[in-house]
């Protein structure tokens, strides 16, 4: 850390240390109860495990499928523990911890992927999902989380189909103090995201964030006004949607992931929107979004207020799980 000439840090670099522990500590609280059923079963192995032997092994079993990891993960962090041993050792229940989190972190990082940012704004995000996720919720936070990094920006409501969604993302908008292109209900979404688009375009914007109706993969009808949607995008913007992201319940977990894994397959998903992550002991499906559909999560709810959506951090969110 700099030290000023009276001995005190930097103040930038304060303040840097002091927004990360902040972030630290709101995701801490954000899987508070998934740390509760998780790292209180590692916390007993690290006490009681001298050697790691194959009844450690099913207890850490136990718990990773309690946190809703999964089978296909849990077993596969398994595999690679149980390969370790094989070659060597792995001296006590603090080792294991450790081994652990440096096989969660990988999981988590591997989809992690450069953000497109086109040479020519607005930068064009899709939030898709079924209704109930969170969606239009998430889209006005990220717009105040945009507005956070200094960024311009500007909702599209393109969600005409369900009751009450524009009102309901009118509110956001306000909440961001941002603007925001509407239609009636029951209008053409690729018409409102056209205009969206040209406007955004003439007013210079930087992100453009575009609530869908929600939909299922199933539901042919919209998918198909999904794929107009973002045949528009590409007409007006190269390379648009930027960023197609899938707004997750994460109460919902592994029955919400199978729903998400054919999702993702037919719309082009690129990242996760992790939603009420603070409402559930099983966070751990952050980890089998990553390794079983290989999408990265972007970003996380661990609140109802307009900041309490996080850009995801795979070494925190581990951290925060096994302090």
């Amino acid at each position: 850390m700099i030290q000023t000439l009276f001995g005190n840090p930097d103040p930038e670099e304060s303040a840097e240390q002091n927004g990360k522990t902040n972030f630290f500590e709101r995701m801490r609280q954000a899987v508070s109860r998934t740390r509760e059923t998780f790292s209180s079963k590692i916390a007993d192995l690290a006490a009681l495990t001298r050697t790691v032997d194959e009844s450690a092994l099913e207890e850490l079993e136990s718990a990773l499928l309690s946190s809703d990891l999964g089978v296909p993960t849990t077993s596969a962090i398994l595999d690679a523990l149980r390969d370790r041993a094989r070659h060597q050792a792995i001296e006590g229940g603090a080792e294991l911890r450790d081994l652990l989190k440096e096989q969660l972190r990988a999981i988590l990082e591997a989809p992690q992927r450069e953000i497109a940012t086109p040479t020519t704004p607005p930068k064009i995000t899709f939030l898709v999902g079924v209704n109930g996720t969170g969606k239009t919720t998430s889209s006005g936070k990220l717009a105040a989380w945009s507005r956070a990094q200094g960024r311009s920006v500007l909702l599209c409501a393109a969600d005409t189909f369900r009751a009450a969604a524009i009102e309901q993302l009118e509110v956001w908008a306000a909440r961001s103090d941002v603007e925001m292109i509407k239609t009636r209900q029951g209008g053409d979404p690729a018409a409102v995201l056209y205009d969206a688009i040209s406007a955004a375009r003439s007013r210079s914007i930087n992100d453009l964030y575009v609530d869908t109706a929600g939909r299922l993969h199933t539901k042919s009808g919209l998918m198909d006004e999904l794929d107009k949607m973002r045949r528009t995008a590409a007409r007006l913007a190269p390379g648009a949607p930027h960023e197609v992201l899938l707004v997750m319940d994460a109460t919902t977990g592994q029955n919400g992931l199978q729903q998400a894994r054919q999702f993702t397959a037919s719309a082009g998903v690129t990242g996760i929107v992790l939603t009420k992550l603070d409402g559930t002991a099983k966070g751990g499906i952050a980890v089998a979004i990553a390794r079983e559909m290989n999408v990265p999560v972007r970003f996380v709810g661990v609140g109802e207020k307009i900041g309490d959506l996080l850009e995801f951090s795979p070494a925190e969110f581990v951290d925060s799980l096994l302090e």
